[in-house]
């Protein structure tokens, strides 16, 4: 798992080519009455995860459902945070997800695995979040009956 490291928020206000923000509404996922709204999350399609505020996480009654998870950063660095259960809402697109409980001077980010659950994609010129279109999905066929194969 990779996650950009806190360290690169500098490089981000200095190189911000290809990095952008959006809005998201977290939600407790047994009770919708009790959200935050994250004015500005980084997508990071480079994290397998989504990183919100411990103090947020908490406020709204996330519980610490896995602790101790240990998290490889982007600089090679290995950190343990604790994981929760989340419904994330981007515009009009909802997922529940696992959210990792951010700790200070972590970033906030919208991972990989949000943005599929949102079926979103991300569109790299204009910098903006877009549908992802149809969800691919697998079906299984089901032979047709012998009086319609033989022609009857």
């Amino acid at each position: 798992m990779r996650a950009v490291c806190a360290q690169a928020a500098s490089a981000w206000n200095l190189n911000p080519m290809g990095l952008f923000s959006v809005g998201c509404r977290v939600e407790n996922h047994n009770d919708a009455r009790k959200f935050a709204v994250i004015p500005r999350i980084l997508v990071d399609t480079g994290s397998e995860y989504t990183w919100v505020s411990a103090k947020t996480l908490d406020r709204i009654g996330v519980a610490r459902r896995k602790k101790d998870l240990q998290i490889q950063m982007a600089n090679g660095q290995i950190i343990t945070r604790s994981v929760g259960y989340a419904i994330l809402r981007v515009g009009q697109a909802e997922t529940t997800d696992e959210v990792v409980f951010a700790e200070p001077g972590d970033l906030l980010l919208l991972g990989c695995r949000a943005l599929e659950g949102l079926n979103l994609r991300v569109d790299s010129r204009a910098k903006r979040l877009v549908a992802a279109g149809p969800v691919v999905a697998a079906t299984a066929i089901k032979p047709a009956p012998k009086a319609a194969r033989a022609g009857k």
